[in-house]
């Protein structure tokens, strides 16, 4: 009965404000944004855009990192960082006898400080874009085995196909995600980087993984702890590096963990706020339906109840109230009520959907619903709304109308794929409470009734009213236009 999902549970993303301020304070970008500043006329550069040996410690030292160890390759980074998000701009040498190019500010500079969250985060954008470059590119130690005698270097011989690696890792970020914004999910907790790397190299349907297998995902995590540790900078993840103490001799890998009290030491890895925001526009760009809570805030109801369809019961609620924040309780009565009718597959979950929203509409709705008390399809949520209530004087709903509502709610149930244990108590109920259920239900002139006695038939745990559920499935089948 159901229709298709979508691929993807909405995430429940910060505002735009305080994800501005987080890619701000990233490290990476903050390092970026200085160097920029500091640039001026006398800053020389090569072919590439590359700062020249000789101010790469003096770059080092206006980070702060200082001039000796890693301080100056810190700043090479930050300075290709700072080309690749156009917080410089790279003008080329003018003549043929120049030996280096120089700098100016980039457009983006500017909008650092004088730019809206939007333009914060596009630049941030930007710069997860070259960080993620970089992270698929082949290791330093396999370049240097690739380089020819003519200086050149030999794809063939390294091996490494950017476009595997890149889908890769896109691969590995999608699963982080969605273990993250699915209800039950990881959450706020950081996940096992065995795990995620099992995630994308172990069969679903493999038991006992193979040696083969097991040396694939041992490969995997130690690639992964270099990616992540080259992402964690801009923001992207929080990451706990995989415990080098684990390596019993220099350039051995460790194999995966064989219990949960050592597996935080093989590496933890969870998306920051920025990180859902930038992964989910990476995953947007490739075409992937990533929805957020409030992207149905500034839609018609009808949008509204279609889309919460797909959600899980914790987002549509804080969807719900995003929306009918945005309107009155009368208005928003009116459009939901409106919304829920319909003869086609989707009405029940849409009906069940207005039901559950107008529960967290106040009083101000009470004259919209009643107005519905004599309809068909809503008159059955209505009474159920103003019972809830106490109001006074809500007429007694005929019986057509009580088997009616019993086949639309089940209707609905079925499509939302809940807990089976649920619907079954709901079946159950459904019928302990009106003798004679069945030979009443067949006759239901709802375009799901004869599906819905089926699966009757296929829940109530009584082998007796299971039969009576599937013979009642045949006669409203049998009827005309049935």
């Amino acid at each position: 009965m159901s229709e298709d999902r979508p691929t993807l549970p909405p995430v429940r993303l910060h505002s735009d404000a305080e994800l501005a301020r987080d890619a701000l304070a990233t490290p990476l970008l903050t390092r970026a944004v200085r160097l920029a500043r500091w640039a001026g006329p006398g800053t020389r550069v090569g072919a590439g855009g590359e700062l020249v040996d000789e101010q790469l410690p003096v770059a080092a030292e206006e980070l702060g990192l200082g001039a000796e160890g890693d301080g100056p390759a810190y700043a090479s980074e930050a300075w290709r960082l700072a080309v690749d998000a156009g917080l410089v701009e790279v003008q080329e040498p003018q003549d043929d006898d120049a030996e280096y190019g120089t700098v100016s500010a980039g457009e983006n500079l500017e909008l650092i400080v004088s730019g809206g969250p939007q333009d914060i985060l596009a630049i941030w954008q930007d710069a997860l874009e070259a960080v993620h470059a970089d992270a698929t590119a082949p290791v330093l130690e396999d370049l240097a085995g690739a380089i020819g005698e003519d200086g050149e270097i030999d794809f063939e011989t390294l091996d490494w196909d950017p476009e595997t690696e890149s889908e890769f890792l896109d691969g590995v970020l999608g699963n982080l995600y969605l273990l993250t914004v699915s209800e039950g999910g990881a959450g706020d907790e950081p996940v096992p980087l065995p795990a995620l790397a099992a995630s994308m190299i172990v069969p679903d349907d493999m038991g006992e993984p193979t040696d083969d297998v097991l040396e694939q995902v041992s490969d995997a995590m130690m690639r992964l702890d270099d990616q992540f540790r080259l992402l964690e900078p801009i923001g992207l993840v929080e990451y706990r590096p995989v415990d080098e103490a684990l390596m019993a001799e220099e350039g051995e890998e460790p194999t995966p963990p064989v219990d949960d009290e050592d597996v935080s030491r093989y590496g933890m890895v969870k998306l920051t706020p920025l990180g859902l925001y930038g992964v989910r526009a990476r995953m947007r760009e490739a075409g992937i339906n990533a929805p957020a809570v409030g992207d149905l805030a500034d839609k018609e109801a009808d949008a509204l109840l279609d889309g919460l369809a797909h959600y899980p019961e914790l987002s549509a609620r804080a969807e719900t109230e995003q929306w009918l924040a945005r309107r009155t309780p009368a208005d928003s009565a009116r459009e939901l009520l409106a919304a829920a009718r319909g003869s086609d597959a989707g009405a029940p979950l849409r009906r069940l959907h207005c039901q559950q929203a107008l529960t967290l509409v106040g009083p101000q709705a009470e004259p919209a619903v009643r107005a519905v008390l004599d309809d068909a399809e809503l008159g059955g949520l209505a009474r159920v709304w103003l019972a809830e209530r106490g109001a006074s004087d809500v007429p007694p709903p005929p019986e057509s109308m009580i088997f009616w509502l019993a086949i639309d709610t089940i209707a609905a149930q079925l499509d939302t794929e809940g807990d089976l244990e649920e619907l079954r108590d709901l079946v159950e109920g459904l019928v302990g409470q009106h003798s004679g259920f069945f030979d009443a239900a067949w006759r239901v002139d709802h375009p799901a009734t004869a599906d819905v006695l089926e699966a009757m038939g296929r829940l109530h745990p009584d082998k007796r009213a299971a039969k009576e559920a599937r013979k009642a499935a045949f006669k409203a089948r049998s009827r005309p236009g049935g």
